[in-house]
């Protein structure tokens, strides 16, 4: 069966599942596809405007961990993938010794990757050329007493050139054609999973020498301050890093605006200490803060006394199931669903159709727009050169996917974004267009620039049309049966 006819027969599926469930660059244009609860008081009145992007009332993000573009889009239907002629790459790799490397079909369930810090960041973009991806991955340290060292390379075999479709990622390739697939979204940070994070819920990575002070803050691409666990040792004392710069939930709780940070209990997806030689596994859960899990040491979310408002995961589906998510979810996995090396890939996959089904079937998805992205490349290949927008980044492009009732259906958005543009839409749709900007904030902090204005970031809005009828929901098996080759051969 051909990728075009499996993908009409994959939505013809989802209408019969929802039949069964239901009973009770900036200037380039999008082309469409070829073929414990939070605490009281966080909850906020729906914004009275119903127009435009203020139809929705509930943003979710979905951060899934490692992996690039091409690696999961690299062979999609008119997206900017791997360049091929006649289904063939074009494009080889050099390694340290013997021939290069071209892209090809990687079908192993779980990968190894590479290492992924600032350093080599900078080796696998190597000025522009984006060839370093097979020799950082010869270089990564292997045998780490925790495979989700950064530092490290999972596999025996070299597997960063793989890229997968809808034979081992059916789902996500479903997503895109049935709504949104971004393939100009970019890492902010050109580093690891912590700065990733931080940039995620603050845009910006610091390291502030003076605790409770946001003028001591100063810039931290890769060593922000790591978060402290149990058996990993911390120079900055007991209770760990102190993040004092100002965050997006202190424009929210200023707001009155509802938010929830969802963390799966599991095994940290990442090394906490991103230089050390070895990581022994420690847990993450809601009272663990962690790489994945940094609002915990802000001093906003502290002082405003919104610690309640990190919680499992578990509450993120019973209120999807009564209808009370908040205005603005961002949901991360543990590591064995997180899709970071070692962890499978149709884990993660299950996970994120889980969270979605679980949206779908809420009384919350007519008003819902779910943003799905992964933190950083995890040393696999991508083909794209990453903008320079300061000295932080962008890092990397990763997959991006837009689903929601007003998506627009088999869209490509070809516009450059990074996650910095999920919180401009949150701001424009709930805050009135407020921004991180220590001018204007109330709560000032030497940040280098505002990230949500730069020049070069798209809008995501441009993924959705408020003219249409609210789209129904589209739910799908969490375990579902492989689909066609994207290429031949």
């Amino acid at each position: 069966m051909s990728y075009r006819r499996w993908s009409g027969t994959a939505a013809a599926m989802a209408l019969a599942l929802i039949a069964a469930g239901c009973t009770g660059s900036p200037s380039r244009k999008g082309t469409p596809a070829a073929s414990p609860a939070p605490s009281k008081g966080t909850e906020a009145p729906i914004p009275s405007d119903s127009s435009g992007i203020h139809k929705i009332k509930h943003v979710v993000v979905i951060m899934q961990e490692n992996r690039s573009f091409d690696t999961y889009f690299g062979t999609y239907p008119g997206a900017d993938g791997i360049p091929l002629n006649a289904g063939q790459p074009t494009v080889c790799v050099p390694q340290a010794s013997g021939p290069c490397v071209k892209p090809y079909h990687l079908t192993a369930d779980v990968n190894g990757g590479g290492p992924h810090s600032q350093s080599n960041a900078t080796a696998d973009i190597d000025g522009a050329k984006m060839d370093g991806f097979v020799r950082q991955a010869e270089l990564g340290r292997r045998g780490c007493s925790h495979p989700n060292n950064p530092a490290c390379t999972n596999s025996s075999a070299l597997d960063v050139m793989g890229w997968k479709d809808a034979r081992e990622i059916p789902n996500y390739w479903t997503y895109a054609k049935n709504f949104v697939l971004q393939d100009h979204m970019f890492e902010p940070n050109a580093s690891w999973s912590l700065p990733a994070h931080l940039f995620l819920v603050s845009e910006w990575s610091a390291h502030c020498a003076t605790m409770g002070d946001p003028n001591s803050c100063v810039n931290a691409l890769q060593n922000p301050g790591t978060p402290l666990a149990s058996g990993v040792p911390s120079a900055l004392g007991p209770k760990g890093p102190d993040y004092a710069w100002t965050d997006l939930t202190y424009l929210l709780h200023k707001d009155n605006i509802g938010w929830g940070y969802y963390v799966v209990a599991g095994s940290e997806p990442d090394c906490e200490d991103d230089a050390a030689l070895s990581c022994a596994p420690v847990q993450q859960n809601a009272k663990t803060p962690g790489i994945w899990n940094p609002l915990p040491y802000f001093d906003t979310v502290r002082q405003d006394g919104q610690e309640a408002n990190i919680s499992s995961v578990s509450n993120f589906y019973s209120q999807a199931k009564a209808g009370t998510l908040p205005a603005v979810s961002w949901v991360v996995p543990s590591g064995a669903v997180s899709e970071h090396p070692p962890g499978a890939t149709s884990a993660g996959q299950a996970f994120v159709t889980s969270l979605v089904n679980a949206v779908m079937a809420s009384p919350d998805w007519s008003s819902t727009a779910i943003f799905v992205s992964w933190d950083d490349w995890g040393g696999f290949y991508d083909h794209v050169v990453p903008p320079t927008v300061d000295a932080n980044g962008y890092g990397l492009r990763v997959p991006g996917l837009v689903i929601s009732p007003y998506a627009k259906v088999g869209y490509i958005a070809h516009q450059t974004l990074s996650f910095d543009a999920y919180a401009k839409f949150i701001e424009d749709d709930f805050l009135g267009g407020q921004r991180l900007d220590p001018k204007t904030d109330g709560r000032p902090d030497p940040r280098p620039d505002v990230r949500e204005s730069a020049p070069q970031l798209g809008d995501i809005t441009h993924a959705f049309d408020f003219t249409q009828a609210p789209r129904p929901p589209m739910p799908l098996p969490v375990h579902p049966a492989p689909g066609p080759a994207s290429v031949p051969g």
